[in-house]
């Protein structure tokens, strides 16, 4: 939290910009006297909530948008109206799938380039899903930037910071991400496809799955699938 408190004073003081790139990694880590592990840390948090943008070979930014619309207050919205998590995921569900096909037909070179590259970082970061769910949100991120709609990306934003801590503690269960990376490796291979209506379908047999391991279908669906499928049956926390 440190390195989070830190990079939010700056940002609010008006010291650090949009498009403004941090100090060197091991400057940083001695200013804030932690480790550089730490440090990592740190910043594949605020990277995961849209806060910085990690360029390999080049660098860390203060990101430039889509910014979320107020994730404080979208959670205070939830308490005070009941929001549940089911109807979160259902809002991601419809929101991101239309965003996947948006993205097919409007996506840049430059796109697909950084989407091949948190695939393959998904795909190495199989075994440690800590790492692995900051490079799943970074690809969704880039999807919905790719859609050239900066509202669309706004609110997907938002509720993706409002679910970022329950994926996380989701995700530290996964006994196999294997499976999720590859289906990131097909919504990228529609999208350099230019297949909106494949990105979609993709998109939301993707979610749909995700929705499932994480145990966040609508109550009935939920009931429905406990009683079809055995006890024993493991589900893979995905996205």
């Amino acid at each position: 939290m440190q390195v989070v408190n830190h990079v939010r004073t700056l940002i609010e003081k008006g010291t650090l910009q949009p498009g403004d790139k941090l100090p060197p990694e091991r400057e940083l880590a001695r200013t804030l006297k932690v480790s550089r592990a730490s440090l990592r840390t740190g910043i594949g948090y605020l990277a995961a909530m849209g806060v910085m943008k990690i360029r390999h070979g080049v660098g860390t930014f203060v990101a430039d948008g889509p910014p979320d619309l107020g994730k404080a207050s979208f959670s205070f919205m939830g308490a005070l109206h009941g929001f549940q998590s089911w109807q979160m995921f259902e809002a991601r569900i419809i929101l991101e799938s239309n965003l996947a096909a948006l993205a097919a037909e409007r996506g840049k070179e430059d796109h697909h380039a950084a989407l091949a590259e948190e695939v393959a970082e998904m795909f190495a970061a199989v075994d440690n899903p800590s790492d692995y769910l900051i490079h799943d949100v970074l690809f969704h991120r880039i999807i919905a930037q790719a859609s050239g709609n900066p509202i669309l990306a706004s609110i997907m934003e938002t509720i993706t910071s409002t679910m970022y801590d329950k994926r996380r503690k989701t995700v530290e269960r996964a006994i196999d991400l294997r499976e999720s990376a590859a289906m990131h490796r097909e919504i990228y291979r529609a999208l350099r496809g230019r297949k909106p209506a494949e990105a979609r379908n993709i998109m939301e047999q993707h979610l749909r799955m995700a929705q499932a391991a994480q145990g966040m279908e609508r109550p009935i669906e939920r009931k429905a699938a406990t009683t079809k499928e055995p006890a024993s049956r493991s589900r893979k926390p995905a996205s």
